[in-house]
Formats: C-alpha cells, structure tokens, sequence
C-alpha cells in the first residue's frame, strides 16, 4: 500500500483511498467501521500525545503507578467533526476536522488501515491531504459549507 501526505491542513483534511477494485458493500463497511471507531476515540481525546503513560514506560508495565491527573494536566486534543464517507469508482474520501488531536492519531489509522488492507479490504494507495483533479470537494455534501467562508 503506497501512502503519500500532500498538503495538510487539520481543520480541514481530506483522507483519500484508491482500492483495487470498485469495493463492495461489506469492504465499504469495513473501511467506515474503522474511520467511525477512529475518529469517536478522536473526539473523546484518545490521541493525546502528552498523555501517553503506558508507551513511555516501556515493555514493563507491571504495578506501573498511573498519574489519575495526567489527563487533566495537558492540553485538551480532540477531533471536531467528519463527514461521510462518499466513493467513486475505486475511489473513497472521508472529510475531517482534525482539531487539535495530535499526530498520532494519524500513525494510528496508518496502522489500521495498513493491517486492513492486508486481511479484509485491497487498497493500493492512500492519500493524506489534497484534492485530486478528477474529483472536486466543492461537490461534496460532507463538508461543511462554513469551511468555504473563510
């Protein structure tokens, strides 16, 4: 699976796949299965880089003393919003409000996706950011129309 960052904006990003074939129903449900289960963990604030306890202890985690506060002492990194996932051909699109999550959220769903790809779903090529010239998002129903205002 090719992956390739374009231009990003968080507050306004694009997340394109490009699958091997037009997906069918149940590969369609698969991939808004882990965009919808990604993005809710983003909204309640899973994607907090300075809270990341358990990582930065390392492989023993045993009797590991939990700081109840570390949560509440650093800065709040929630997603905002996400539009439906829309296709064309073999193409998909999801439209998100990254908000101030942090970047791993974005090495999480790389991972997924990745391990998706390999067992449930081909897809050849994701697209992080960016717009592709044979599929306007000015068509699109997801977005927003605030995010034109600007």
């Amino acid at each position: 699976m090719k992956i390739e960052f374009r231009e990003i904006n968080p507050f306004d990003v694009w997340i394109w796949l490009k699958f091997s074939t037009v997906p069918s129903e149940r590969e369609k449900q698969f991939v808004e299965e882990l965009f919808n289960s990604w993005f809710y963990l983003g909204k309640l604030g899973a994607f907090n880089a300075e809270n990341l306890q358990v990582q930065d202890t390392g492989n023993d985690i045993s009797y590991l003393n939990y700081d109840q506060d570390g949560y509440q002492n650093s800065l709040l990194s929630l997603m905002h919003n996400m539009g439906e996932f829309e296709y064309n051909g073999d193409w998909g699109r999801c439209w998100l409000d990254l908000g101030t999550s942090d970047a791993i959220a974005i090495d999480i769903l790389m991972n997924a996706l990745i391990q998706l790809g390999q067992e449930y779903v081909t897809i050849d090529e994701v697209y992080i950011g960016g717009e592709n010239a044979d599929w306007s998002i000015e068509d699109s129903d997801s977005r927003p129309s605030f995010i034109y205002d600007n």
